[in-house]
């Protein structure tokens, strides 16, 4: 007989954030004999939340890589794709009209300063030598 996968599922919306585990429990408990192990709380530990800074900067450090800076010294670097860069910068011209007005002062300074950084490095790449 195969052995069953299963996973955890947590519904929060009518619980008010409390945490309640559906009949699929027992199923991913059995499935962490596989050697991975399951524990939520374990994988959030790991990664910062998602705020809205990260999300930009996150985007800001994609749109970096496509214009040929290496981020990580270990890591190679990618080949330079300017259309693409400018698609991500285009992006984040078109998140800073929509959200002006709803952004903290410093979401305000880090999707400025970001967008100012690649622009710059864009236009630098972008004119003929």
């Amino acid at each position: 007989m195969a052995e069953e996968q299963g996973f955890v599922i947590r519904d929060r919306r009518a619980s008010g954030g409390t945490e309640a585990p559906s009949a699929a429990t027992s199923t991913a408990q059995a499935s962490t004999s596989a050697g991975t192990p399951q524990s939520e709380s374990s994988q959030s530990v790991l990664s910062p939340p998602v705020t809205f800074s990260s999300f930009v900067i996150s985007l800001g450090s994609s749109s970096l890589m496509l214009m040929g800076e290496q981020l990580d010294p270990q890591q190679p670097s990618m080949p330079v794709n300017l259309p693409q860069a400018k698609e991500i910068i285009d992006l984040l011209s078109v998140l800073e009209d929509k959200t002006k007005g709803n952004l903290t002062s410093d979401e305000q300074t880090v999707l400025r300063d970001m967008l100012y950084a690649l622009r710059m490095k864009y236009v630098t790449l972008a004119s003929p030598k």
